[in-house]
């Protein structure tokens, strides 16, 4: 075999690897077409530029890469390539600071390296894609970092924190989870002082401090579940439980999980639990459902929506003053 093909068989080995905990010599030549001779002398290729292929005892034997290995990109396939673009492209439109400018200079390292027919195929991606930038809250890095650290090694941390009220109040808690909604940030801890469970948004957090205080995991809430259910209820003047006939994952598709918890129902209902300021913009958002529903909670929540029923119709020339008739056809677009 040519030195080309030797090293191309290299490394098609090299990506087989990692895809696997650990491959028997037999499954690799099978893989590659080759002998078992083959793949050890390949091994041992890749032994010595560096890469740590280590030998896994048992029946049969095998391999194993090692942790901490860096692959080159030109390794990717076509949908790993596309992925990485794509995941690189909406860091630009993130909310952790400094994210956007990192992940451009990484394509670009990825560009200069893969190969050209990857490489068009992931320029054709970045030319047909924008990124629309929401109002989320920027997260310094730093912070990021110090708190999962503190969650991974159970220590407490300390932070500044302002309340609604803007106010700043000083935290000690023990971290558990980190949650995203791809808006915001928050920790879900234990509050020391209050002895209680809470959820902070990072973007109100000051100071992040880490102590030298390890402390004992606790048996602790669902971090989604409870994050959820702080973000869509907790903030808002009016909690509203609102009966909506669809099937749970219906409903769970039409509304994001930071705007409202779908708990299961019977008889092909389920229950959505939202919280907002003001009652009529509740009764909108659940007549933009478009499916029926009956108010169980608040009762307030019945006399909103007739209030904007009534504005609707007014606005629609339901009492005749500007309604078209049967005939007529709107203007177009």
């Amino acid at each position: 075999m040519t030195a080309e093909g030797t090293t191309e068989r290299v490394l098609r080995l090299l990506a087989l690897l990692p895809r696997r905990p650990s491959w028997t010599a037999a499954q690799l030549a099978a893989e590659l077409g080759v002998t078992d001779r083959s793949v050890r002398r390949d091994v041992e290729r890749l032994r010595a530029v560096g890469y740590p292929v280590h030998a896994v005892a048992g029946v049969g034997g095998g391999y194993r890469l090692g942790a901490g290995t860096r692959l080159p990109p030109l390794l990717l396939d076509d949908e790993e390539a596309i992925a990485t673009a794509v995941s690189l492209r909406f860091a630009a439109g993130g909310t952790v600071a400094g994210a956007g400018e990192a992940g451009l200079r990484a394509l670009a390292k990825l560009d200069q390296v893969m190969p050209p027919r990857l490489r068009a195929e992931v320029r054709a991606v970045q030319g047909a894609t924008e990124t629309l930038v929401g109002p989320g809250a920027e997260i310094d890095p730093d912070v990021l970092v110090t708190l999962a650290r503190a969650c991974r090694d159970a220590v407490r941390v300390r932070f500044g924190y302002a309340g609604r009220d803007g106010e700043r109040r000083e935290r000690t808690v023990e971290p558990v989870r980190m949650v995203t909604t791809g808006r915001r940030w928050y920790l879900m801890a234990r509050d020391v002082d209050r002895d209680e469970w809470r959820t902070f948004r990072l973007d109100r957090m000051l100071a992040v401090t880490p102590t030298t205080w390890r402390f004992r995991p606790r048996e602790h809430p669902d971090p989604v579940a409870y994050v959820q259910r702080a973000v869509t209820e907790a903030p808002y003047r009016h909690l509203a439980r609102v009966r909506v006939r669809a099937r749970p994952e219906e409903l769970r598709g039409l509304v994001p999980p930071q705007v409202g918890r779908v708990e299961d129902d019977r008889d092909g209902w389920c229950v959505l639990v939202i919280g907002g300021d003001d009652l009529e913009w509740l009764a909108a958002h659940v007549a933009r459902l478009d499916l029926p529903a009956e108010v169980l909670e608040p009762p307030e929540l019945r006399a909103a929506a007739a209030r904007l029923a009534g504005r609707l119709s007014t606005l629609a020339g339901a009492d005749g003053a500007g309604a078209l008739s049967p005939d007529v056809s709107p203007p177009g677009p």
